[in-house]
């Protein structure tokens, strides 16, 4: 099912920015689909943006629209999510996915404080 590393997670102050990234391997990263979910401490997983295997094709939820941008480069077998203008509301821990697979990263931290 593969192997995916986050990283970029780190502490910001509010209205600050912040690039994660998701390095994948041990499949073929241009046909996949994946996902970037975050969870908050004692809150349940929450689904932040979905990027196809057309680049073209993304989805986002309520929170992340506007603020967030995931995109991918399949030379770099690498997923991303560009976060803007963050609050507070989005310290968590997140989490790329592989879309449709048990496939997950260890999660990277972002903490955000002033």
């Amino acid at each position: 099912q593969g192997h995916l590393v986050e990283s970029g997670g780190g502490l910001v102050q509010p209205g600050g920015s912040l690039t994660l990234s998701c390095v994948a391997a041990g499949f073929t990263f241009s046909c996949a689909a994946f996902q970037w979910f975050r969870q908050a401490p004692g809150k349940e997983r929450e689904h932040v943006a979905t990027i196809y295997s057309t680049h073209t094709l993304t989805d986002y939820s309520a929170s992340a629209k506007g603020r967030f941008t995931i995109s991918r480069d399949n030379r770099k077998e690498t997923v991303y999510l560009q976060m803007t203008n963050l609050n507070p509301e989005d310290k968590a821990v997140y989490y790329c996915q592989r879309m449709n697979y048990d496939t997950w990263g260890q999660g990277t931290q972002v903490t955000v404080e002033s």
